[in-house]
């Protein structure tokens, strides 16, 4: 793990947590390697149930549910897409659009890769809308609406624009440059019977070291 993650908000019904780069969320093929449900668990000293994850490779918030019935709420209001998801992602290039709502069908090729296909891919949508312009990128935030496998990378990635530090998506020579894959889970906003406000997760310092070298001041 490249850095300790950090609890943002505890309530009874789940943990709102703070997911470094480099760690999974659950438990990959390697039992024994680290992964944030079983170092939160470590940390609470209790069980906790996993209701949406983050790529190994993507930092930002995670919720985990403290309960069965929890689990069961939170989960269903994913699945329903009553909760409103942010990230904040640093792309490739000068969008010619102030926003625009990514609808291209999303396929799995493969090895793990997704991609555009219209048509076997399944109905995708991703709000789109440029925050910050620099000379070659630009900071982007990203609204997924519907909830597929690297749906925010693909979606950029077909308009062109692909995020800094993405090896999987864009020209790996050039990615390679970047010391991360440039995508955070900046913000969640549940239903309001769930009692909370909008949870908010800052940008860690390897996230903003990277947008101060390539984007003017905000």
């Amino acid at each position: 793990m490249s850095a300790r993650f950090e609890i943002l908000l505890r309530t009874d019904a789940f943990v709102a947590v703070s997911k470094p780069v480099g760690i999974a969320t659950i438990a990959e093929r390697d039992l024994a390697a680290p992964c944030l449900r079983s170092e939160l668990e470590r940390e609470l000293g209790e069980k906790v149930y996993v209701v949406h994850r983050l790529d190994k490779e993507v930092s930002g918030l995670v919720l985990f549910a403290r309960t069965a019935e929890a689990h069961r709420e939170l989960s269903m209001a994913f699945e329903k897409r009553e909760v409103k998801k942010t990230y904040l992602a640093l792309v490739h290039g000068r969008p010619s659009w102030e926003s625009i709502l990514a609808d291209q069908p999303i396929f799995a090729f493969g090895s793990g890769r997704m991609g555009v296909d219209a048509r076997r891919g399944k109905a995708s949508e991703t709000a789109l809308s440029v925050l910050r312009l620099g000379e070659a990128h630009a900071l982007v935030e990203a609204q997924p609406i519907t909830g597929r496998r690297h749906q925010i990378r693909v979606h950029l990635y077909a308009a062109g624009h692909a995020i800094a530090g993405d090896l999987r998506y864009g020209e790996r020579e050039l990615q390679a440059r970047y010391p991360r894959l440039m995508l955070h889970s900046h913000r969640l906003e549940l239903p309001a019977r769930f009692g909370v406000g909008p949870i908010d997760c800052p940008t860690p310092s390897d996230f903003e070291a990277e947008l101060a070298l390539h984007l003017p001041p905000g």
